[in-house]
């Protein structure tokens, strides 16, 4: 019913795609952000999931910058939380390194202003349905909407689904993984002031004694499973609550929850089949082509070089993937598929699809020199000499 063309198409409209958006606007690329929600953030906004894990290695050395560093700062905004004062510790505790607990809606208006300042055309409320493959490059997405259904057409696509739904769509073969059930919910607890730290609490709902458990649970990329993961966390936090009203101790007035998430909260489901995969134990591995530093948030002095060949399907031109689909496993894909690392690789994404599209060609054509010094000039370090710190292997 209708038809649009850009020069790039970002799929999917969390924290990884929104940085992949940031950066290919802001290079002067006509941008499209398809989001199937109406919010941006992703689990960060929609599903709750309100910490900004850390930009630094625990032991006082800032490792990510560039618009993981302005995502971070744009999440306080609009809402309560502060940044901690980071880097006078060593082997510090995730709670006092470079991170910070921020407002849901408060992070959701930041980033429609972001968007909106680096003309972003965003596509709310609209569901990427199938991908047009045209020799073996990927040409289009079909979507639905209000509107009904149409074509978006775009130079370069990035993959910032988190699911790898594209690239699925396209016809790879993505590898999956399991998960087990979390409900994370905000809740009203007592306090009489609309504090993070007070009044609302973070709740996370955990599987024990559920039928999902952390070695055998769903894969995410089930209609079943996916419906049952869902309701299934909100039961086990409806048990929570029959558990202390019982008790005496709270009642309906003084513990209920404030909202509940509106995505499912999967940490880890289908990955692209990448030209790399990062693989458990490579945290102080140089890689000639890395895009950036992450570091590892559940324990200090472990950092990561993110290699670009990660972000890149085998076997298909003109895209490039950003977020947790990104090709990692096990440990290395703890570390890939949180806020701050999502952010990195939506900005190496975002800046390799706008070169890819000013230059005719696909992102894996992209000479990494080129792209290294564009993210440079962004902010951004790309190897650990660049923030004083030595691989290790």
């Amino acid at each position: 019913m209708f038809e649009k063309s850009y020069d790039v198409a970002v799929c999917g409209g969390g924290i990884a795609g929104a940085a992949a958006a940031l950066a290919a606007a802001r290079r002067g690329q006509k941008t499209a952000l398809i989001e199937k929600t109406i919010f941006t953030g992703g689990l960060a906004t929609a599903g709750l999931i309100y910490i900004y894990l850390p930009l630094c290695d625990g032991n006082g050395t800032q490792v990510t910058f560039g618009i993981t560093e302005e995502l971070l700062l744009a999440s306080l905004k609009y809402g309560p939380g502060n940044v901690p004062e980071w880097q006078k510790g060593r082997s510090a505790e995730e709670a006092k390194r470079y991170r910070v607990t921020f407002s849901p809606a408060s992070f959701i208006i930041a980033l429609d202003e972001l968007l909106a300042n680096a003309g972003v055309d965003i596509w709310f409320d609209t569901l990427i349905c199938a991908a047009n493959v045209q020799d073996g490059r990927l040409a289009a997405v079909e979507v639905e909407n209000k509107s009904g259904r149409g074509r978006i057409a775009a130079k370069c696509f990035v993959d910032a689904t988190g699911d790898a739904d594209i690239a699925h769509q396209a016809g790879l073969v993505c590898p999956a993984s399991q998960n087990a059930l979390a409900c994370w919910v905000m809740e009203y607890s007592n306090g009489a002031h609309w504090r993070l730290d007070d009044s609302i609490e973070h709740i996370s709902i955990h599987a024990s004694g559920s039928s999902w458990d952390s070695k055998r649970g769903p894969s995410g990329i089930d209609g079943t499973e996916v419906s049952n993961f869902i309701l299934d966390g909100r039961t086990k936090y409806r048990e929570r609550l029959v558990k202390e009203y019982a008790s005496g101790k709270k009642d309906r007035k003084t513990l209920f929850p404030l909202t509940l998430p509106s995505m499912a909260q999967f940490r880890t489901t289908r990955h692209i089949p990448a030209q790399y995969k990062l693989k458990d134990g490579q945290d102080w591995t140089h890689f000639d082509d890395s895009i950036g530093l992450a570091a590892d948030w559940r324990k200090p002095g472990f950092v990561w070089e993110i290699p670009y060949c990660s972000m890149l399907p085998a076997g298909l031109k003109n895209l490039v993937a950003a977020g947790r689909c990104t090709a990692a496993e096990e440990d290395a894909w703890e570390v890939t598929r949180v806020i701050p690392t999502a952010a990195l690789t939506g900005e190496a994404a975002g800046t390799a699809a706008a070169l890819a599209a000013a230059s005719g060609v696909s992102p894996d054509d992209i000479p990494v020199a080129t792209l290294q010094d564009a993210l440079r000039k962004a902010g951004n370090k790309i190897h650990f000499d660049e923030v004083g710190l030595a691989a290790k292997r």
